[in-house]
């Protein structure tokens, strides 16, 4: 009897501890309940309806209370073990010190969330230095939750990390080259999210759609990502083509190769042929005058032609483009550099290079443009003599072989 009364006691007690724990457990999650999806169902007009970050943040933040009740209530839970309580009160004061982190870090990123939609977000964007705060906050959380588990004081293990500081140096190293990398990029406006890049060694043609701290995303043209490590761009070379966007005009730099062997002197029937072209007639009147001058002087009464100044075709066509492109609508104008200029002669002919600058710098209206231009210069090159320059294919030498023109 003495024995069943034993068991009866035992099995009370236990009753007990499992209806205090269940009373504990529904109190924290009616609170919890109550907080998140009442209180803050409430608090949701005041909050920004741009971005969900503040409820996150938010719903963390209350995630404190209900832990706090359990931290406080399972004291009073009877019969239980006191390494029990001890134990849960440890975790759930760790959870505490994790919600807290979690809410600090929604709350840098509602900072960074709301810094983007500022206009000069997108030449110095935060989200590394965001990143670098955010990494701080685990890093003590971490810490803190440590102490609060082996009921230590955090200056104890703070006291144990000097020894580690060569090992920390060597976990953390990308971290610290991102972060010097960042702040250089940043305060020197060397990248903005939006610019095009080239950078050969990465494989990366494209516009930057995101600067973090360890990365940068490059979108290339052919819709893949590149993924730069931020400290790479400090390392190694890159072209960032902004320069040619704020200018407004983009550079169109090609050349025509012209057949060395249709070079030569216009006869006088052969310029005033040319002076059909309006574009020439300022080219022309001045050429000639100033060739007779020179003549007329230079020569004193020599009439070998091999020593007289002539026009040539070449010198015209050159001329002509040049005339053709300040004329252009499309071609930029003002501060911009427009010439016409001969390259080196090689076995492959003559380059004649046109620089200049589109009005525009979208890549469709660009290649439009290019090759209107070389369109008109193609088809004209037969009116001034010249001839374009092109090995000889396949179907050339059958021709020869045939005795086909």
């Amino acid at each position: 009897m003495t024995e069943y009364l034993d068991q009866y006691g035992t099995l009370a007690l236990w009753l007990q501890t499992l209806i205090a724990l269940a009373a504990l457990v529904a109190v924290a999650g009616a609170v919890n309940w109550l907080l998140k999806r009442v209180l803050l169902r409430f608090a949701a007009p005041y909050l920004d309806d741009r971005t969900d970050t503040p409820d996150r943040g938010a719903a963390w933040l209350a995630t404190v209370i209900p832990l706090l009740i359990i931290s406080r209530g399972i004291v009073l839970v009877p019969h239980l073990p006191e390494a029990v309580v001890t134990v849960v009160v440890n975790v759930v004061r760790a959870l505490i010190v994790l919600s807290v982190a979690m809410a600090i870090s929604w709350a840098l990123n509602y900072a960074n969330e709301v810094y983007a939609r500022r206009p000069e977000a997108r030449s110095r964007p935060i989200k590394g230095y965001v990143q670098v705060v955010k990494i701080a906050v685990f890093c003590g959380a971490a810490i803190l939750m440590i102490a609060v588990l082996i009921e230590q004081s955090p200056l104890l293990l703070l006291s144990g990390l000097g020894a580690m500081a060569a090992v920390l140096l060597l976990v953390f190293k990308d971290t610290i080259l991102s972060l010097v990398a960042s702040v250089q990029l940043t305060s020197n406006d060397m990248l903005r999210v939006g610019d095009w890049i080239e950078m050969p060694s990465m494989d990366a043609d494209g516009d930057v759609v995101d600067i973090a701290l360890h990365t940068v995303k490059v979108q290339n043209f052919d819709k893949t990502i590149t993924t730069i490590p931020t400290h790479k761009l400090i390392a190694d070379s890159f072209r960032n083509w902004r320069g040619m966007t704020d200018s407004g005009g983009r550079r169109i730099k090609r050349a025509l190769v012209l057949d060395q062997n249709s070079v030569r002197f216009l006869d006088e029937g052969e310029v005033d042929g040319l002076k059909r072209f309006r574009l020439l007639d300022a080219y022309l009147a001045r050429k000639q005058q100033e060739i007779a001058d020179w003549n007329g002087h230079a020569l004193a009464g020599d009439d070998d032609a091999v020593n007289a100044r002539r026009i040539t075709n070449i010198g015209t066509l050159r001329a002509y483009v040049i005339a053709y492109l300040q004329s252009h609508p499309r071609v930029a104008g003002g501060d911009f550099t427009l010439m016409v200029r001969q390259l080196p002669p090689g076995p492959q002919g003559l380059p004649l290079e046109v620089y200049c600058f589109a009005d525009t710098i979208e890549w469709e209206e660009y290649e439009g443009i290019q090759a209107d231009i070389f369109d008109h210069l193609l088809a004209i090159l037969p009116e001034f003599g010249l001839r374009i320059y092109q090995q000889p294919s396949g179907l050339d030498l059958a021709r020869l072989g045939s005795g086909a023109p």
